[in-house]
């Protein structure tokens, strides 16, 4: 008996202590860009918290004792080094991890298109609506459903390449707005729209620069937002899955022509949704 409580404890001193080790992969470094960080705990883990630039960013277990979260590098973040770090607890000790992300500088291109005046300079009759609606979508993106909602591999809403490059810097009627913060495909008026991933339906209504406009939360801060539809085939609540109708291509809100607007945001940052398609999807 001695022994063998000697041996077990010789054993456990020599034993290397739990540890946690975070990797990243990417398209790019850079503004716009979607970042998959993998992290490896203790298999007893029951949660993990992770930051990155300066926010806290959701993580979901996808194996015993691996974790994965989505970071999104937003458009508007400067070129430098950022620390990602993940934290967590295991049988009671502190484990810590960081990475450092190197972010390198973009140069967007500028776009200038004709549009309709009062997509440019609003009636004062619009304000009032404008500005509900910029207070519902900023609602919307800081309170996420908490649980992974998307499972499979996220798909392409239309078919066909995106003609319109994320981050453009948009200049409509001669004046400078805000960088473009999605992907635009060219798709004939009536084109079926499929949702990307699995999700609840947040937003299904008629806004006023994107129109007619679905938001699917595929939770966990993950938001997929489709712009210009001629017709709407869901309502606000309805849970969706990938590859499910939502709607049909059309040109209504601030456009030129017919086309889908796909704009994706990860814990609140805007990223490319090619970049989404890349790393997580079919």
């Amino acid at each position: 008996m001695q022994r063998v409580a000697i041996a077990s404890l010789v054993t456990t001193l020599l034993a290397p202590p739990a540890s946690i080790e975070i990797s990243a992969r990417s398209r790019t470094l850079q503004p716009g860009e979607l970042v998959v960080l993998s992290i490896v705990a203790p298999a007893r883990t029951d949660h993990v918290r992770v930051r990155a630039f300066h926010r806290d960013v959701a993580a979901y277990r996808t194996g015993d004792g691996t974790w994965t979260a989505l970071v999104g590098i937003d458009l508007d973040v400067k070129p430098g080094t950022y620390t990602v770090t993940a934290d967590t607890d295991a049988e009671g000790a502190p484990l810590h991890a960081s990475s450092d992300l190197v972010v390198k500088p973009h140069a967007f291109p500028t776009r200038r298109l004709t549009v309709n005046p009062a997509f440019v300079t609003p009636p004062a009759s619009e304000r009032e609506r404008i500005d509900h609606e910029a207070k519902l979508l900023d609602s919307i993106w800081k309170s996420p459903a908490s649980q992974r909602l998307w499972t499979g591999p996220f798909v392409r809403p239309v078919p066909g390449a995106a003609n319109s490059a994320f981050g453009t810097r948009s200049i409509f009627n001669g004046v400078p707005r805000n960088a473009h913060g999605g992907a635009d495909f060219l798709s004939p008026g009536g084109t079926p729209i499929h949702a990307p991933n699995d999700g609840r339906v947040v937003v299904a209504r008629d806004l006023y620069f994107s129109g007619n406009t679905v938001v699917i939360d595929h939770g966990l801060g993950l938001f997929s937002t489709l712009a210009h539809l001629s017709a709407i085939d869901v309502q606000e609540g309805d849970l969706v899955t990938a590859g499910q109708v939502i709607g049909q291509v059309g040109a209504t809100g601030r456009v030129t022509g017919p086309h889908l607007h796909w704009a994706v945001r990860a814990g609140g940052a805007r990223v490319d949704p090619l970049s989404l398609l890349a790393l997580l999807g079919s």
